[in-house]
Order: C-alpha cells, then structure tokens, then sequence
C-alpha cells in the first residue's frame, strides 16, 4: 500500500513538472504580459568606451574620467586611472 502511495505521488509530481514545463514554452512564445520584468536592461544600446590603460570597455556614466585637452578618457578603476597620470606626466 505504501509502495502504491509514492507511487501516486511521483506521478502528480512528474505530471505537474511536464505542465509546468509546457506553461513555460508557451508563455515564452506569447510573450505572456504576466512574465516578470528583466531587471535593468536597457531597450537600446549603451555606447562604451575603452579604458587606455587595461583594454576593459566601460560605460562612460559610470567610469572615471580624465578630460586631456580635446579629449576624454574613460576608466574602469583608480588604478588603471593612476597609472595613465604617471604615463602621461
């Protein structure tokens, strides 16, 4: 009687899993409105800006920046910063 009884409940589980498999496809494939929101995507592309100093691409709002002359460098930390100064100078 117990074997029958696991065995019942591995068929709900195995059941429900396969239906929550299938919502998943086709909400994915409608585009469900009740999907959650992806977090901070943007809805277009960020221009980036390569760091002189280590050849990281960095998002210029959010980089340090050095303003030499004409132009300006963006970084991704103080050091590769410090390091440009002491290049530089």
């Amino acid at each position: 009687m117990l074997g029958f009884a696991l065995d019942v409940i591995f068929f709900i589980f195995i059941a429900r899993s396969i239906w929550k498999l299938v919502q998943g496809f086709r909400e994915g494939y409608a585009g469900s409105p009740q999907a959650p929101p992806r977090g901070n995507v943007p809805t277009h592309g960020v221009q980036m800006a390569r760091d002189p100093v280590c050849g990281t691409y960095v998002v210029p709002d959010r980089a340090l920046a050095i303003s030499d002359g004409s132009r300006t460098f963006f970084f991704c930390s103080a050091a590769c910063r410090d390091k440009y100064r002491a290049k530089s100078a």
